[in-house]
């Protein structure tokens, strides 16, 4: 699996960029292929269905995964939240571990990243409650046979979700990906 990150996001098409730009480094493809939505809204490449992505966008964050199996992955802008978001998304057990939490705000989004990064792997959306969505607490762990890796940095967190391991993490600015677009154009 291979990660792809863009950290100053302008609009959201810069999201689908990061993708295009993603998909001629690893799939080696002149452009991004038509994307297609699975009844609960995972997108994926019809004309390409054996060609795995996810990719999710959080204020100027951007953050996409491909691999030969399904994944999933999510971002987070790091924002204030509301004080009873923890209680609305997280299990009995874990609103108690996550009160044993030095930084329980980073904690609690990497619990909330790592809960969408696993519906986005099953592609069911959230059709339970989030509550109910098995996730380790550890960042880097494997539940269910799947591996999950929580992400961050300044202002952001994030997860990745799958069968494999991500094996490279590409950081590539807006600016990178204007000016790769660009030079393909001429």
């Amino acid at each position: 699996m291979e990660l792809f990150f863009c950290p100053d996001l302008v609009n959201r098409e810069d999201a689908y960029a990061l993708l295009a730009h993603a998909v001629r480094q690893v799939y080696s493809l002149d452009s991004l292929p038509a994307i297609g939505r699975s009844e609960h809204g995972k997108p994926f490449f019809p004309d390409l269905p054996q060609l795995q992505f996810n990719l999710s966008h959080s204020g100027s964050f951007a953050l996409c995964a491909l691999d030969d199996s399904p994944m999933g992955v999510d971002i987070e802008a790091i924002r204030p939240h509301h004080p009873r978001l923890a209680r609305r998304i997280c299990s009995p057990a874990e609103l108690e571990w996550l009160n044993e939490q030095d930084d329980r705000h980073r904690v609690l989004l990497s619990l909330w990243t790592k809960k969408e990064a696993r519906v986005k792997y099953t592609g069911t959306g959230l059709t339970v409650p989030i509550r109910e969505i098995r996730v380790p607490f550890d960042e880097d762990a494997v539940l269910d046979g799947l591996h999950f890796r929580t992400l961050s940095s300044d202002g952001w967190v994030g997860a990745v979700c799958g069968h494999t391991l991500s094996t490279a993490f590409h950081t590539v600015s807006a600016a990178e990906l204007k000016k790769l677009d660009t030079a393909r154009n001429k």
